[in-house]
């Protein structure tokens, strides 16, 4: 996707009505839209979460006087259940107690509580326990395309359950054998259930995929959601979309054999851009997935 394109979703994607909006509007994959959408919330959750939390004590005293919890996020433009779990900080309950009243609301205190937690629950798909269960299985279903594709190719392989234990840190897919693409050989693949802006590769690459290099050599990460164009990752990592990977076919190595390049299948695969040739997000988070903020 090109930088321009991509800057005008994330600008326009406020809210998931604007994603449903600007799906129909545009003819766009809604769940590619709202990959983004949650890029820009939760980015923008993170920034403002201590800011809002000083301001938590004058909060707590609007929500006493009858306020709504759903009004007041609204009035913040901030997540509907981070709020309320903020506020419910602020009133002295314990984290774990909290969690445990998004989980199953009708065990708040009272009748109110309750039915406000519900409504926080309603309108929040990225904090609510429902919206991390489907960013869950964004994650297992790009996997399951991942393990399809090699298995597909005969590839044989080791999961990160597999490998538990075994390594301080493991790739969606360890190959046993490594395969040939574009010239390099590659000993693993990460399979990536998001869209890789800027932000989401320097974040991924540098906290995960480049200790990868470090521990079995070359590897590659597939961003499903697709990236931005002109996007670069470090040496010895190969950055796919996922036309681009479902596009070909790899050559497994012999363990002493050297990697020669493999040829895509035909139709519209291309090498990712910048390996051409010559010419060529426990309790709640501050981002779907991640610990909360100390």
């Amino acid at each position: 996707m090109d930088r321009a394109t991509y800057q005008r979703y994330y600008q326009s994607l406020a809210t998931p009505e604007d994603v449903r909006r600007l799906s129909k509007d545009e003819s766009v994959e809604e769940e590619l839209l709202f990959v983004i959408h949650t890029h820009r919330v939760t980015r923008d959750a993170t920034r403002r979460f201590y800011v809002l939390k000083r301001q938590m004590p004058r909060i707590a005293q609007q929500w006493r006087r009858g306020t709504r919890m759903l009004e007041i996020a609204r009035e913040w433009n901030f997540p509907p259940v981070l709020l309320g779990q903020q506020l419910l900080q602020e009133l002295n309950l314990p984290r774990k107690k909290i969690w445990s009243f998004f989980l199953d609301p009708a065990s708040a205190p009272d009748e109110r509580l309750g039915g406000e937690i519900r409504e926080l629950l309603e309108h929040d798909l990225i904090y609510s326990p429902h919206g991390m269960e489907l960013q869950r299985d964004r994650g297992r279903r790009g996997e399951a395309r991942l393990y399809g594709w090699l298995e597909k190719h005969g590839i044989t392989y080791q999961t990160e359950k597999d490998l538990r234990g075994k390594f301080t840190k493991t790739p969606d897919a360890l190959l046993d054998r490594p395969i040939a693409l574009f010239g390099r050989k590659l000993n693993w693949i990460e399979s990536k259930a998001n869209f890789g802006d800027d932000v989401e590769l320097r974040r991924n690459l540098r906290k995960q995929l480049a200790p990868y290099t470090e521990l079995f050599g070359e590897g590659a990460v597939v961003y499903w959601y697709g990236y931005v164009d002109g996007a670069t990752s470090p040496p010895g990592i190969l950055l796919w979309d996922g036309p681009s990977i479902e596009g070909l076919t790899p050559q497994v190595l012999a363990p002493t054999a050297s990697a020669p390049v493999a040829h895509p299948s035909p139709g519209p695969a291309r090498a990712p851009r910048h390996e051409r040739a010559p010419a060529a997000p426990r309790g709640w988070p501050a981002s779907p997935g991640d610990e909360p903020p100390p």
